[in-house]
């Protein structure tokens, strides 16, 4: 397997909101960078976004090297062959379990038998993930936190089959971009995700139920728990079928009715109301 001190070129899979995210700190990180996605429109966007990210960063005195230097790091592609000469690859897409297992199983016969698989998963079975595969002692679990280049966490979880040496490779990665990690067994939500989205459900059935309006349980939680925002106004930054696809598997997971989607979140997504991506979630925007 790599060492990570040869690791030289990350891949990230998905240019969404995480995908270009962790691109941006993989590169300030030094890396070079593939960004893959299939859209060659949400690649010009994402690169976009992440130029919009640095100038604000290099601004703030956050970052020293200059935007343009860190950009030049990041290629675009469109194909998962491109991916072949990557060192380290992580998965970005969304939450659809057979999508990122089709795109693993591709992966495993593009990329060299060295290469260290990563998923970004935010409550989906890293060991099944991993199952679809022929290298599921190389396959972990990267959860970065949103917004990737604010946000100073990674959650790393270890599948069943998942070596020792695949935790401390990624570990040293994650650290070189900045980033303090957290590890996790394979249950589902695993840390954040099992203690945060329960906290926002509750929510979506305290304002269900008419105990109060939103603003009232936001600004309840975030100035009677000292939270930086409240758990509706935080649902809506996530994307409420982001939290609705959670509980599911929660629910699905842990077969205990605690973990039941609240009824109102359901219908919230049935509407298309996503949140802030949409525009219109438990508030406007």
């Amino acid at each position: 397997m790599v060492q990570s001190l040869s690791i030289k070129t990350m891949a990230v899979i998905g240019a969404g909101q995480m995908g270009s995210g962790i691109a941006q700190v993989a590169a300030q990180a030094g890396f070079s960078v593939m960004l893959c996605d299939n859209r060659a429109e949400g690649l010009s966007k994402a690169v976009l976004g992440i130029e919009k990210s640095l100038a604000k960063l290099f601004e703030k005195g956050k970052i020293d090297e200059h935007p343009p230097a860190i950009l030049s790091r990041i290629k675009k592609v469109t194909q998962l062959s491109d991916l072949s000469s990557a060192d380290f690859i992580i998965e970005a897409i969304n939450e659809n379990e057979n999508l990122k297992k089709e795109i693993f199983s591709q992966l495993d016969k593009i990329a060299p038998a060295h290469v260290i698989f990563a998923s970004n998963t935010s409550s989906l079975p890293i060991t099944r993930l991993a199952s679809v595969t022929n290298r599921a002692n190389q396959f972990i679990g990267m959860h970065f936190m949103n917004p990737v280049p604010i946000m100073g966490l990674i959650e790393i979880i270890r599948g069943h089959a998942t070596s020792q040496e695949t935790y401390e490779i990624t570990k040293v990665l994650s650290e070189k971009m900045g980033k303090v990690t957290v590890c996790s067994q394979d249950y589902p939500g695993f840390i954040v995700n099992r203690i945060l989205m329960p906290m926002i459900n509750e929510a979506f059935y305290t304002l269900m139920e008419g105990i109060a309006i939103p603003e009232d349980i936001d600004a309840g939680m975030k100035l009677g728990t000292n939270q930086p925002m409240g758990p509706l106004t935080l649902a809506d930054f996530i994307g409420l079928d982001t939290c609705y696809a959670i509980m599911k598997v929660l629910h699905d997971g842990l077969g205990d009715s605690k973990y039941r989607p609240c009824p109102l979140l359901k219908k919230y997504v049935d509407a298309g109301h996503f949140g802030k991506k949409t525009g219109q979630g438990v508030y406007k925007y």
